[in-house]
């Protein structure tokens, strides 16, 4: 994209939608090495295995503020204080010699990746045209897919040799984002009028929070429940198990512009309500139908379902890209990730008891948050 008025070059834009991948990337990088770090600091797997929370966790609750303490700072000076913190602690957790030095930079890592997120979807509207803020968003969705689903393979690839590679790499991106040009800079790098943090908490905010909660602990946080279904049904090794994972973010990649697309031109209500009831279709084919090519089907649609959610609620929140913003995204952001926490201790216990109930429990509350969206759903941007 050419540079606009709102000083957004490609350059620009580019490192933009990058910072998008780090998010992800960092939080899923440590999948494949827990074998690795199990030994490396001498804990057990399950405690290895902690260090995916201790991100997350501490990531989803800042994110509850971060988005309006980052408007009050200034947009630009937020995202790069973050991302030269992010490089900070990413390079602490490949010299920790201490497992609970390492768990320390995996929360900071977090709580970094809080002031990323949010603030840089913020950015991304105020930068883009309404009538191409769809496909802008369908992009950066795509991106963030990519960071979740090649976070693994590249963890994995690093583990090969020394796991530590992997958070010197992450380091190097960060720093390298920490001094690239960010769009419209010119216009918010000093702090703005206070943004009042109670502002992000009304109605209409935590009722799309409430939707993307349902959505992503009933259908993106749902790859575990995946995993269990395929080991149990047809007795797939750990490598054909991820490779049938990858799926939906791969899906989710591929149809990232064409769900931008479509939320440019049908209203958001619509396209949030199509991607609820086929995900809804798609998570109960995958606990009824034993038949694996079905199952594979079903979860790449429902990476494609996950992209018309995401796409929808954020262009709802964003449209217009003004003051308050970054607030709004940033609680219901968070409640999205609450949500995928929320998953294995809501699904688990019900799918040992019964296979078939532990997806279709999940499939039926997305079903019931459709008639939610159709009735209450914002015509615009909650004021």
């Amino acid at each position: 994209m050419a540079d606009d008025p709102a000083g957004c070059s490609l350059t620009s834009r580019v490192a933009l939608y990058i910072g998008g991948l780090l998010g992800p990337f960092g939080s899923g990088v440590v999948a494949a090495m827990l074998p690795e770090l199990s030994r490396s600091f001498a804990v057990s797997q399950g405690t290895a295995a902690s260090s995916l929370t201790s991100y997350l966790l501490p990531f989803a609750i800042v994110m509850l503020v971060s988005g309006g303490l980052g408007e009050r700072w200034g947009l630009s000076r937020s995202i790069r204080v973050a991302y030269a913190g992010y490089a900070v602690v990413a390079l602490l957790a490949a010299v920790a010699p201490w497992f609970w030095l390492f768990q320390v930079s995996r929360v900071l890592q977090g709580i970094a990746n809080a002031f990323t997120t949010p603030l840089l979807l913020a950015k991304l509207a105020a930068v883009t045209p309404k009538d191409r803020l769809g496909r802008a968003l369908g992009t950066y969705g795509a991106m963030q897919a990519v960071g979740q689903t090649s976070a693994p393979l590249f963890g994995g690839i690093a583990a090969e040799g020394a796991w530590q590679w992997a958070f010197v790499g992450l380091a190097l991106v960060a720093g390298v984002l920490a001094v690239s040009p960010l769009p419209g800079e010119s216009h918010d790098g000093s702090p703005r009028a206070p943004v009042a943090l109670r502002g992000a908490w009304r109605s209409s905010v935590l009722l799309i929070g409430g939707v993307a909660f349902v959505a992503w602990a009933c259908l993106a946080g749902l790859p575990f429940l995946v995993s269990f279904r395929l080991d149990d049904a047809f007795s797939l090794s750990p490598g054909a198990r991820g490779l049938v994972l990858t799926a939906y973010g791969v899906a989710g990649v591929i149809g990232a512009r064409l769900t931008g697309g479509a939320v440019d031109r049908f209203a958001q209500r619509a396209i949030v309500c199509a991607g609820l009831l086929v995900g809804a279709l798609s998570v109960g084919a995958i606990g009824l139908v034993a038949w694996l090519p079905v199952i594979v089907v079903a979860w790449a649609v429902g990476g494609v379902c996950g992209q018309l959610i995401l796409v929808g609620i954020h262009a709802t929140v964003l449209v217009g890209g003004t003051s308050g913003r970054g607030a709004i995204i940033s609680v219901v952001t968070a409640l999205r990730f609450l949500g995928m926490s929320a998953a294995p201790a809501a699904f688990t216990e019900l799918y040992r008891s019964d296979a078939a109930l532990g997806f279709l429990l999940p499939a039926a509350l997305l079903a019931l948050a459709i008639p939610v969206v159709a009735v209450w759903w914002p015509r615009d941007a909650p004021d």
